[in-house]
């Protein structure tokens, strides 16, 4: 590409188009969702412990934003780049990309409300009845996981989406 075709002065460095940066966006995205499952986990095991002297426990209303968060994170990442840009008639009939943009806002609808939820449940049940620390540190944990898992989705869908040298669009 010559220089008058790029917009910016700087180009992209080689090796972010590399299958061993792909690579890596994927295993630290898994690490970020493990993380987030490892912290909300923690919380919840915190909560069912003697140590925990506040009536407050980790039930089914924690969990939920974190499950509406790692559904939206499914949804979006099960939904190809190239599909959101083509018309094409040879996968499910016509309109592919007005589907995958329907499924793409749905997925991204779910991990926001399980943001959202996140931070509800913080506020209404820690926040609001002024509970102090370490009991507070059940809602934060809460939120900390929330949000581990929309950056991890997003590590996941820039590193699945990378264009690199050997990638081959037969479906022109």
């Amino acid at each position: 590409m010559s220089s008058e075709e790029r917009l910016f002065r700087f180009g992209k460095p080689a090796w972010l188009s590399s299958v061993q940066a792909r690579n890596a966006g994927v295993y630290l995205a898994g690490g970020l969702f493990s993380l987030a499952f490892y912290i909300l986990l923690d919380s919840a095991v915190w909560s069912a412990s003697p140590r925990n002297a506040s009536p407050l426990h980790v039930n089914f209303v924690d969990w939920l934003p974190f499950i509406f968060s790692s559904l939206g994170m499914l949804i979006i990442n099960s939904v190809e780049k190239s599909r959101l840009a083509s018309d094409s008639f040879s996968y499910s009939g016509s309109g592919v990309a007005w589907k995958a943009r329907v499924v793409l806002f749905l997925g991204f609808a779910a991990l926001a409300g399980g943001m959202a939820g996140g931070v509800t449940v913080f506020v209404l049940k820690f926040v609001v009845p002024g509970v102090g620390m370490p009991a507070l540190g059940m809602g934060v944990e809460n939120v900390v996981a929330n949000a581990l898992v929309g950056v991890s989705t997003v590590v996941l869908w820039v590193s699945q989406n990378m264009e690199d040298e050997y990638a081959y669009n037969l479906a022109l």
